[in-house]
């Protein structure tokens, strides 16, 4: 039997797990392992500037592709520590990525040794598993445990915590005999099957919600062709959107709060029966839970047992996987063609979308943010992978950009950490380099792990970050207008400003070259599209990311509210068709 180390042993295991891209910080405590990832020589690795960076890079890396789990390596102590963030936003949204860490000797545990800190407790609640592995003969199985994990049921990350001794043991470990372990996935069965159709049958406003377990499981096409089967139109959350092309001529509209369009909501008011596939019930889609049921049915279909009730009693629960569920309905549809004609439903649903629309064509100075998004769309194609976590840029963003493709909008959804975009824009480009990758930011978010952007500088990793800068928290002041108070939401300043920014703060231009990257600026509306157009031939010419910052005004009141039937609509709203740009190959 090979004899090596268990840090080599685990590299050894990466491989065979299909590890092929690292993120992470070299350190005392963890310089074993990286002494056996250059031994082995197959691993790429990108250097982050702080750990939390690689721990969002990771999560972008997992999140661009299916299959993909992304790896975040850092030293004991502070670099544990650093990553729950990314920990925390990948348990929330149900993505698979490993966290490695080193550790002090299993001896020093409880003698506070040097940056020794009980990281497997402290990850414990944001993780499936997090374990301090204290016998270097288990380090294999540990890793052979924490790949089955993070692929089984409702995905989401582990931890694995390596004493420096551990990880210089040597331990007999033949790589060749390695063999992941099997993944159990819960299957819909033909009778729940029979009764979600049964449903159907005698519903006359049936809608289906598809949720992130749809783009988790792969199934974006099975869902289309579902809907397509059935003739019922598709509530994608903000999760699961791309699953569904958004010129598709049954698409309806997000649904929520925040993040949502006028004629999702209202199709979702006017429905009998909803369908939630791979979706949590979140409360930012929801709002209030009498007016979201009232009236209605629902179906609940998700991976994992225990989501069904956490939120509201569904009338049918089903523990699946959602492409095995989309596969068994889809069956036993065909078998019952032809089925209920919804023509006059699905008319209407499109009614809605063509004329309940927001304004975004606005010639205001400074810039008003609905005119940005416009722009995007006018620029990016079909194909671009767009990247946003938090704040009236991303809630505007999911209001007006338009995405065609499943995982093309690659967000943190429920934790939604500011400082995640820009890291996770680096793990989406490095997971798809031919990609043309664009994230989303506000001023606050993008000042968060600036420093990652010297990342993208170093290793040339070219993205566009398009940064919204109104010198304002402008969520969180909208936030403290029922408290009757605007208090530290303030981020402009005069004392140190160069003229031209008049007082809005800091120069990102000057920051982002000055960190290795090509940037640009926009005070007029009309300068928009010139500047990402420029940024695209920028970004092949140079290979780095490329910031675009546009200069607002100073506050934007964006639309929302706090049930689903009262969003507050702060512009004129005259309800003319604004079509939404179709994507050449895509079924109308």
């Amino acid at each position: 039997m090979p004899r090596m180390t268990a840090a080599r042993a685990a590299v050894e295991i990466l491989r065979r797990e299909g590890i092929t891209n690292l993120f992470g910080l070299p350190g005392a405590a963890i310089n074993p392992f990286y002494s056996a990832v250059r031994a082995q020589g197959e691993l790429k690795h990108v250097l982050a500037r702080h750990v939390e960076g690689a721990s969002h890079m990771a999560e972008g890396y997992t999140r661009a592709k299916a299959g993909n789990i992304g790896v975040c390596v850092g030293t004991s102590g502070p670099a544990g520590t650093d990553m729950i963030t990314g920990l925390y936003s990948a348990s929330a949204d149900s993505i698979p990525i490993l966290c490695i860490t080193g550790q002090a000797p299993v001896a020093k545990l409880h003698k506070e040794d040097f940056q020794a800190v009980d990281i497997e407790s402290i990850a414990k609640p944001v993780t499936k598993w997090a374990v301090t592995v204290l016998e270097a003969a288990q380090v294999p199985g540990a890793f052979q445990k924490a790949f089955q994990l993070m692929r089984t049921g409702r995905p989401g990350p582990v931890l694995i915590d390596l004493p420096i001794d551990v990880q210089l043991t040597e331990i007999d470990f033949d790589p060749e005999l390695y063999a992941p372990l099997p993944i159990a996935t819960p299957r819909a069965t033909v009778a729940q099957a029979e009764r979600v159709l049964q449903l159907l049958a005698e519903a006359e406003r049936p809608l289906i919600v598809a949720g992130g377990g749809i783009i988790n499981a792969d199934a974006a096409d099975l869902l289309v062709e579902f809907a397509e089967l059935t003739g019922v139109p598709v509530v994608p959350t903000l999760m699961g959107w791309g699953t569904i092309p958004d010129d598709h001529r049954l698409m309806a509209g997000m649904v929520g709060l925040q993040t949502s369009h006028r004629y999702g909501n209202e199709t979702l008011l006017a429905s009998d029966l909803v369908i939630g596939i791979g979706n949590r019930w979140a409360n930012r889609h929801t709002g209030g839970l009498d007016t979201y049921r009232a009236g209605r049915k629902f179906v609940h279909i998700d991976i994992e047992p225990t989501q069904l009730g956490r939120v509201f009693a569904p009338d049918l629960g089903i523990a699946s996987d959602a492409k095995a569920a989309l596969e068994v309905l889809i069956h036993l549809a065909r078998e019952k063609a032809p089925l209920k004609d919804r023509s006059e439903w699905t008319a209407d649903c499109r009614e809605r979308k063509r004329t309940l629309q927001r304004p975004t064509d606005f010639d205001d100075v400074p810039v008003k943010p609905q005119r940005v998004y416009q722009e995007m769309n006018k620029a990016f194609g079909p194909d671009t992978r767009y990247v946003s976590t938090i704040g009236l840029s991303q809630i505007q963003a999911a209001q007006m950009l338009h995405v065609y493709r499943p995982r093309h909008w690659i967000n943190a959804g429920q934790a939604g950490p500011l400082g995640w975009t820009g890291p996770a824009a680096l793990g989406v480009a490095v997971a798809d380099p031919e990609a043309t990758v664009v994230a989303l930011s506000g001023d606050y978010d993008f000042q968060f792990l600036i420093e990652e952007l010297a990342v993208g500088a170093q290793f040339n990793i070219p993205y566009i970050h398009v940064v919204v800068n109104n010198a304002y928290l402008g969520l969180i002041r909208q936030a403290q207008r029922g408290l009757e108070m605007d208090y530290c939401v303030q981020l402009a300043f005069d004392n140190i400003n160069t003229p031209e920014l008049n007082g809005y703060g800091v120069d990102h231009v000057k920051v982002a070259e000055g960190l290795g990257c090509k940037a640009l600026r926009v005070f007029e509306p009309d300068g928009i599209l010139p500047a990402l157009e420029q940024a695209k031939k920028l970004m092949v010419e140079h290979q780095v990311p490329i910031m675009v910052e546009v200069i607002l005004e100073r506050i934007t009141n964006v639309s929302m509210g706090t049930e689903i039937d009262n969003v507050i609509e702060f512009e004129e709203l005259d309800d003319v068709p604004n079509p939404i740009p179709t994507s050449s190959g895509l079924r109308d």
